[in-house]
Formats: structure tokens, C-alpha cells, sequence
């Protein structure tokens, strides 16, 4: 059966922020503590060893607390580690074929940017969608063009499944972001790298309950 999941405080681990491997652990329990719902492990400079000795470690750590953990693109290693689910770009493999390696019982994840990625989305194979970068982020290098607040709304009257928001979001800008129809938010450097990852999710975590 699919695990259950909550969008709402959506973390998205950097380890070059949090410090390597052993760092992105010790983030990830500090930031569940301060009520993050969700945690995805995204590390593009790494070599595939570190992919799958993180992901063992971070799904022995989280599945204690029902935390589901997400795996961005690589699916060998969510498989080899049995993470809840996957997250796939729109330049990854389609969601159709990450659907067909993943089998039913896993949590799918699709990034979208603008309406026409969205209308594309095959509702009954994806979970959930991220869409943005609603704000400028320095943490994905890649990004697609910043949307803006406006057009974030706007995207969010056409969603059909749920859908979190991503990209330069910090606190002050969570409020807005759930009342334009955000299920949730997704950060990076609002929790990762600071000084305590568990009060700075705390204090995001009061901003999503506020709304």
C-alpha cells in the first residue's frame, strides 16, 4: 500500500549545506523535531555510493518517525534503500516509465514550472507536483525562470492533484504562498546549514499552521 504523506513542510536536503552525509542526517531528525513533514534527499554533486549510504541512513532514521523519504531522479537508489517514493524533473525520466519501476505502492513526485507542464501531468500515475521556483533560489543551479507570487496563483486555480510549492522560499513568504493554494512548501536553505535546523523549521512550521 502507498504510505500516506503530508506536504505541508516539505524539506529538500542539500548536502553541501548541511555538511556531507552525517550532516544531512542530523538536519533531517533536527528539522522533523521542529515539525517538517517530509524529507527529500537531493545531491547532485554526489557519486552514486554516497547516494545509497545516505539514503540507508536517512530512511533507518526517519521511518522510526513515519517520516516518508523521497529520492530526487536516482530510482536504483530509492529502490536499493526502499525510500516511500521518487521525484522526477521534467529533463528525468517520464513519469510514466518512473511509475513503471517504482511499481503502485511508492509516492511519485513531478516538477512543473509552468501551466502547459501541468496540463501534462498524468494524473493517475503522479502523486503530487512540485512547482515553482516561485522565488530566485541558489540551491539548484538548473532552475527554470523564477514565476513569481502572481503566477503561482494563478497555476494553483488549475491544479488537480496536490501540489508544493519551491524555490527561494524562507520565512514570511509561507503564509502567502498557502493562501494562494499551496498544499505545501518545499525548503532548502531556510533549514539546511543553519545554525539549528530545528527551531528554523519551528518557525516555518508556525507559518504554515497560521494559515
Amino acid at each position: 500500500m502507498k504510505p500516506s504523506f503530508n506536504l505541508s513542510l516539505y524539506l529538500v536536503l542539500d548536502p553541501d549545506l548541511c555538511g556531507g552525509e552525517e550532516g544531512i542526517v542530523a538536519t533531517a531528525l533536527a528539522a522533523v523535531a521542529g515539525g517538517v513533514t517530509i524529507v527529500q534527499l537531493r545531491a547532485p554533486k554526489w557519486k552514486k555510493r554516497q547516494w545509497v549510504s545516505a539514503a540507508f541512513a536517512l530512511k533507518a532514521a526517519l521511518d522510526p518517525l513515519n517520516i516518508p523519504l523521497i529520492i530526487n531522479d536516482h530510482i536504483d537508489v530509492a529502490l536499493l534503500a526502499d525510500a516511500a517514493g521518487v521525484h522526477v524533473g521534467q529533463q528525468d525520466i517520464a513519469p510514466e516509465m518512473a511509475r513503471q519501476l517504482i511499481g503502485p505502492n511508492k509516492i511519485l513526485g513531478l516538477s512543473t514550472s509552468n501551466a502547459g507542464q501541468m496540463a501534462a501531468v498524468p494524473l493517475d500515475i503522479v502523486d503530487y507536483i512540485g512547482v515553482g521556483p516561485v522565488f530566485a533560489t541558489g540551491t539548484k543551479l538548473d532552475a527554470s525562470p523564477v514565476i513569481g507570487l502572481e503566477e503561482f496563483a494563478n497555476l494553483m486555480q488549475a491544479k488537480t492533484i496536490p501540489a508544493v510549492a519551491i524555490g527561494g522560499i524562507g520565512l514570511g513568504r509561507v503564509a502567502a504562498l498557502r493562501a494562494a493554494g499551496a498544499d505545501g512548501v518545499a525548503v532548502v536553505s531556510a533549514v539546511c546549514g543553519q545554525a539549528d535546523p530545528q527551531q528554523a523549521a519551528q518557525a516555518l512550521r508556525l507559518e504554515v499552521a497560521d494559515v
